[in-house]
């Protein structure tokens, strides 16, 4: 099937977001298996969160942690164009959820260079230079769905949402039936949450 036939699927993602990251390997499944193409986008959590004051402790040094690799990624796109996104966040999130490699420069590098991409960009994650476009990637996804959500967020064919928040990754029949049970939800009028506790932590294989 041509590019020009398949139905194009929005995706904002934190690379530190360990769901994000389960749901993202999801989308490439269902590329394999729907007409479909993911387009990537960059959502922070860090500015998500930046003003909520009861946080706890733990999640505040997250968010610390949580400005560098969105700028890093969001300074490739202004610089490389949205085609650097996908590898950018593939190899940054294979260290940091499958490796568990330290949210540092060196792990920032390493990512880089993976994607084919100059150290220098690097640069930006203790940079506002980029800041202004980090913020409208942002706001362009969060604006879709509310602000109290978090990441992912996916949007196709106009109508968006948050999620699906899943563990682990399904794959062949598995990811095609969740796509569609998704959309078949999501595009129901006046639908707007399905969700239960989660019982497992983030499965990443």
């Amino acid at each position: 099937m041509s590019a020009q036939e398949r139905t194009t699927v929005d995706f904002w993602f934190d690379p530190l977001c360990p769901w994000a990251w389960i749901t993202s390997r999801w989308v490439l499944e269902v590329e394999k298996v729907r007409p479909v193409e993911a387009r990537w986008h960059v959502m922070s959590l860090a500015v998500l969160n930046e003003n909520k004051e009861d946080l706890p402790d733990k999640y505040k040094e997250f968010m610390r942690q949580a400005f560098g690799p969105v700028r890093v990624c969001i300074a490739a796109e202004q610089k490389f164009g949205p085609d650097a996104l996908l590898p950018l966040y593939t190899a940054l999130g294979t260290r940091f959820h499958h490796e568990k490699a330290e949210r540092d420069r060196a792990t920032i590098e390493a990512a880089l260079a993976e994607a084919g991409l100059p150290a220098e960009l690097a640069d930006a994650a203790d940079s506002a230079e980029y800041d202004e476009a980090l913020r409208a990637s942002h706001a362009d996804g969060m604006d879709r769905v509310g602000y109290e959500v978090g990441t992912p967020v996916i949007s196709v064919d106009g109508t968006s949402f948050f999620g699906p928040v899943v563990s682990p990754i399904p794959r062949g029949d598995a990811a095609a039936q969740l796509w569609d049970g998704v959309l078949l939800v999501a595009k129901t009028d006046g639908f707007f949450e399905l969700k239960r506790s989660r019982t497992r932590d983030p499965i990443f294989d």
